[in-house]
């Protein structure tokens, strides 16, 4: 479990007293590029990609009016849709901090989506939310949390675009695998710049040390995620249970899952009725996790997924 305690206070904001535009504007002006997405994200997509694979714009972030640039949108689908095959939707980089989301949609990509093509029909969104990778950020530039924001009349347009995305497709969503982390700046940043934010206490809990999964309070399928959880643990560490029995504040449901009320909460694994959903949280700050292996963690668990979906 991590140790880290967040600092006091946050250094933007009043305690107690929500953000206003001004100090909006002043955490927008701490933010700074670290890293590129159309280097490590867009040249990879356009690189190369299986044959079964085609690569498609769904929109474009602009964020002009806060003088920023615009980031394309990209995802990629099965080349031939087959309306009598299941269809499986794999998102990554909601929360743009969370590298392995993208990287391992990425190489998840790379390595697994020819192998999967002609038994399902295949729609993966590898980096929902561009400049928070770029920036290594948990919000977008307004200060609001994509996955906070998958609910009619999105705020969020990086929320808004992937909905109208899986949208756009016209098929039932079966299954839709989320690619998440949780790091130690969960703690040390974005919870307490969360709290300052709306003007409340920071409700901290540790962070688990291994990889666990967040299911749908209102589809749990129990056996769905026992068995993406059997398939992780030859990969990594599977997070174990605090004093309480609880991960991050909430009641196991079995070992390495939790479950979220997804729909309530506005969260990405909630934009479908599919009937198996399942958000993955790697720890990449673990002393016994590479980079590597989170994204190896990520990959097995849509693997897992699928092969799940199949045998139903």
């Amino acid at each position: 479990m991590s140790p880290q305690q967040p600092p006091h206070p946050y250094p933007i904001g009043t305690p107690g007293t929500p953000w206003g535009a001004a100090e909006k504007a002043l955490w927008l002006s701490r933010q700074r590029l670290q890293r590129s997405y159309a280097e490590e994200v867009v040249a990879p997509l356009k690189a190369g990609l299986p044959a079964p694979a085609e690569l498609i714009q769904y929109g474009t972030l602009d964020y002009a009016r806060l003088g920023l640039g615009s980031y394309p949108l990209y995802a990629v689908r099965s080349r031939r849709w087959n309306p009598d095959l299941p269809v499986v939707l794999v998102t990554g980089g909601v929360h743009g901090y969370e590298t392995s989301g993208v990287q391992g949609a990425l190489q998840w990509l790379r390595q697994e989506f020819g192998r999967h093509a002609a038994a399902v029909n295949l729609l993966v969104l590898p980096c929902i939310s561009p400049w928070g990778y770029e920036t290594v950020n948990r919000w977008n530039p307004d200060a609001l949390d994509p996955n906070r924001q998958f609910r009619p009349d999105s705020p969020a347009a990086e929320s808004a675009l992937a909905m109208a995305c899986v949208a756009a497709q016209g098929a039932r969503i079966d299954l839709h695998v989320d690619l998440h982390e949780t790091t130690d700046t969960d703690n040390s940043e974005f919870g307490p710049a969360k709290a300052a934010r709306d003007g409340k206490a920071f409700d901290w809990h540790a962070i688990p040390d291994g990889f666990y999964l967040v299911g749908d309070t209102e589809r749990p399928v129990p056996d769905f995620q026992r068995a993406l959880i059997a398939a992780v643990r030859s990969v990594t560490r599977i997070a174990e249970a605090d004093g309480q029995g609880r991960l991050i504040g909430e009641p196991l449901q079995q070992p390495g899952v939790i479950n979220y009320p997804q729909r309530s909460l506005g969260l990405c694994g909630a934009m479908t009725a599919a009937r198996f959903v399942t958000t993955t949280e790697v720890y990449p700050d673990s002393p016994t996790a590479s980079p590597a292996q989170c994204n190896e963690a990520q990959g097995a668990t849509v693997t897992a997924a699928i092969e799940f979906l199949l045998r139903g």
